[in-house]
């Protein structure tokens, strides 16, 4: 699967906050991002639409 979440962009975030990061913190991170993108869709099919909108989080 291509992968969701730039894993620098993450990274950076966190260490602006004078933390670090495990690689299993992005693993689960990629998870919880495709859990979250599944269910909208789930939600704009079960509303008849082709478009993922922000109400669908």
């Amino acid at each position: 699967m291509p992968q969701m979440v730039v894993r620098i962009k993450v990274k950076d975030y966190i260490s602006q906050k004078n933390m670090r990061m495990s690689q299993d913190f992005l693993d689960k991170l990629e998870e919880m991002v495709r859990s979250i993108i599944d269910k909208a869709i789930e939600r704009a099919k079960a509303n008849n639409r082709n478009t993922v909108m922000p109400r669908d989080l």
